[in-house]
């Protein structure tokens, strides 16, 4: 499975980092301010062109929301960023077949509009107010300025990579532990042999509770989900299970942190509710249609893929050259952050501390290293130093 999605995952981050490195935050929350069906909409095409990563969407729109984007849109941002990126549906397609790409498009869609129509009717102007100013008050970290060139690309998509790498490998390795697991563990998770629409019904409700307890998001639980379907549970459960990236726990302790308990209870069964209706919606879509593959493949065609040389191969090696070439570039102009981790170009915001220049990605890193350097430099220095001498 690695071998088959390698170059996908290259090319949706390198794309990511592109757009991420050409699109101004700043313009994109003052666009977001509104309530209105045009500012969902535009949140949503922003957000299908921005991370991947559901760890970096939180953070993103708990940035917008807090700095006038309403909440509206900052969810439907949040939802596109994870369920309509371009590597997503790559990676699908390969695995489980084109008409599962379309239905995670076509089902997102449908997800952020009911998300929208929830949050529009259960929360009113006065009461978003107070959640912002719980976000602002909230010290959840922050989110990076966004730069130009290809320097910036490289960092971008380095810190992409170092934010999901460990999503992705967890969630290889769930799939491979899955595919060997016996039928009747899916038969007593998933209804697999009952009539419709109880199948269905039942598949759609669980699959999110189980991909949230399995702690896998954002492309992670796509080779999971293409197990699932040769186990045998609906297609509608199948995109459930998709939908549910951002419903894993670390995720919704976050929630609570930055909104706070009670709406963070509410947010959860909105979300829940919002998967529910998408998936059913799209399983019934495309049931009219016909474009509900009527062939399922088995575990072991989709978990025991031969490596073999063929157009993957040269694709995976041209995406090897660029992922080399990119994260080189990285350490030949870049510097680690101390306090975040992030990979920075050595710019202007820097502190010199025993001799040792740090860099960082913006001002708040740059505060908390100078309110406690020892904490950070005793850590990073060699990693995310200059070694240069100064008397600034």
């Amino acid at each position: 499975m690695t071998w088959e999605i390698w170059w996908a995952l290259v090319l949706g981050f390198l794309i990511s980092a592109i757009v991420q490195a050409s699109v101004p935050r700043e313009r994109l929350q003052r666009a977001l301010g509104g309530r209105g069906g045009r500012e969902a909409a535009l949140a949503t095409g922003l957000g299908a062109a921005s991370s991947s990563c559901s760890y970096a969407a939180i953070a993103i729109a708990k940035t917008l929301f807090e700095k006038g984007a309403s909440l509206a849109s900052a969810m439907a941002f949040q939802f596109a960023s994870t369920n309509l990126v371009f590597e997503l549906g790559v990676v699908l397609w390969l695995l489980i077949g084109w008409q599962f790409t379309l239905a995670e498009y076509v089902g997102g869609l449908i997800l952020i509009a009911v998300l929208w129509i929830a949050l529009r009717a259960a929360v009113d102007r006065r009461r978003e107010e107070r959640v912002r100013e719980h976000a602002a008050a909230a010290a959840t970290g922050h989110v990076h300025p966004t730069a130009s060139g290809l320097t910036a690309v490289a960092h971008n998509f380095r810190n992409d990579w170092q934010m999901l790498w460990k999503e992705i490998v967890i969630g290889l390795l769930i799939a491979g532990y899955v595919a060997t697991l016996p039928h009747r563990v899916f038969d007593w998770l998933f209804v697999t042999n009952a009539p419709q629409p109880w199948q269905l019904i039942e598949n759609v409700l669980v699959a999110p509770v189980v991909a949230a307890l399995a702690f896998v998001c954002s492309i992670g639980n796509v080779p999971v989900a293409a197990v699932l379907w040769a186990s045998g549970i609906s297609f509608g459960g199948v995109i459930a299970f998709l939908f549910a990236d951002l419903l894993i726990p670390p995720i919704v302790v976050y929630y609570r942190r930055v909104y706070g308990r009670r709406f963070t209870t509410l947010l959860v069964a909105v979300m829940y509710g919002a998967i529910v209706a998408a998936a059913l919606a799209v399983d019934g879509l495309f049931s009219a249609f016909g474009l509900i593959p009527s062939d399922r493949p088995s575990v072991e065609s989709i978990a025991e893929r031969p490596v073999t040389w063929n157009y993957t191969s040269v694709l995976d090696l041209a995406a090897a050259v660029v992922f080399i070439g990119l994260f080189a570039l990285t350490l030949r102009r870049g510097a680690r952050d101390p306090v975040c981790g992030m990979t920075v170009e050595r710019g202007p915001i820097r502190s010199v501390h025993d001799g040792t220049t740090f860099y960082f990605c913006c001002e708040g890193c740059k505060g908390r290293f100078d309110a406690e350097p020892e904490a950070f430099s005793s850590r990073s220095r060699g990693a995310a130093s200059d070694h240069s001498m100064s008397h600034g």
